[in-house]
């Protein structure tokens, strides 16, 4: 896959002015819900073990896909990818340990 931060886009958000971060992102893991405060340079992973979430995730350098997401309310772009195929990101997946948010909301769900 590319060196070059892959970009996501999804739902009416996608849309928010360049740099926009959310303040907290809200975070589907094992059928619990949680609003989890953001800080500006996080990952998405990060964020949720900041929460006390147990996301999955393994070589967290986007390589193996332990901890693929789904966005489906917001944007986020990836520093990394070497797991997911261009279709899997155009469906609003991507590896939570690569993934900053570009949105004023986030919503992400692990399956």
């Amino acid at each position: 896959m590319s060196d070059e931060p892959t970009p996501l886009r999804n739902g009416p958000v996608a849309t928010a002015a360049a740099g926009a971060v959310p303040d907290e992102i809200t975070i589907k893991l094992d059928g619990r819900t949680t609003a989890a405060p953001y800080s500006a340079g996080d990952t998405i992973l990060q964020t949720a073990r900041m929460a006390g979430l147990q996301a999955p995730s393994s070589c967290e350098i986007g390589s193996c896909a332990t901890c693929m997401a789904r966005i489906t309310h917001g944007s986020a772009r990836m520093l990394n990818n070497d797991a997911l195929e261009p279709d899997e990101v155009d469906e609003g997946w991507v590896l939570t340990c690569q993934a900053l948010p570009t949105s004023c909301t986030v919503r992400v769900e692990y399956e």
